[in-house]
């Protein structure tokens, strides 16, 4: 069993985020516990409480590291946009794509649970920082729509390829005929769009 200082605390987060996402490549976080990814890395429980101060905030940073993930490939996809429709489109299919190769990684940002403990200003800022790209976006499509009116719209999509991709990801569709993913979110954005902007 390693000691507390065999490793700097930075090591010991990278050790410990590492092991949760490969153990997340491949089950659901339901099946781990604090006790679980302390063994995985050679250390007992206490040692992850008193570097990460709690279980919720160790899987608070894997969040926080899915987060930046999206959140860099997205960056990388929209600056070679030449639209702001077009870049709204792509960061739906960033979306989608991650969720269909990392379900139980995405499926823990949404699953996970403070308990009633508010969100360090940390997590929250990648939250907005998501949330302000699609803000950006229709602020271009749209520069006459006041703030309220384009805050609404933001939610009003990633509600909608948030729930495509959910039914997606688990195979929840329900439909006779297969049905495609990117082609239902195309179809959202399109015909969302086409009216928001009163074509």
């Amino acid at each position: 069993m390693a000691r507390r200082n065999d490793h700097s605390r930075d090591e010991l987060v990278e050790m410990t985020l590492t092991a949760v996402e490969q153990f997340l490549a491949e089950k659901p976080h339901q099946q781990l516990s604090l006790r679980k990814v302390a063994a995985m890395i050679g250390y007992v429980p206490s040692t992850l409480i008193n570097v990460f101060g709690s279980y919720n905030l160790l899987l608070l940073h894997v969040v926080a590291r899915t987060l930046d993930d999206m959140g860099q490939t997205a960056q990388e996809k929209i600056s070679t946009c030449t639209s702001a429709e077009e870049g709204l489109n792509v960061l739906a299919k960033v979306y989608l794509d991650y969720a269909r190769d990392n379900p139980h990684r995405w499926q823990l940002v949404f699953q996970h649970s403070m308990n009633g403990q508010e969100l360090p200003k940390w997590h929250s800022d990648r939250i907005d920082n998501m949330t302000g790209l699609i803000e950006q976006m229709l602020e271009q499509l749209a520069p006459s729509k006041d703030k309220e009116t384009v805050i609404e719209a933001s939610r009003v999509l990633w509600a909608g390829v948030h729930g495509i991709t959910l039914l997606t990801v688990d195979d929840k569709l329900f439909t006779d005929t297969p049905v495609d993913g990117d082609a239902l979110i195309n179809n959202l954005l399109n015909g969302y769009l086409s009216s928001w902007q009163g074509k």
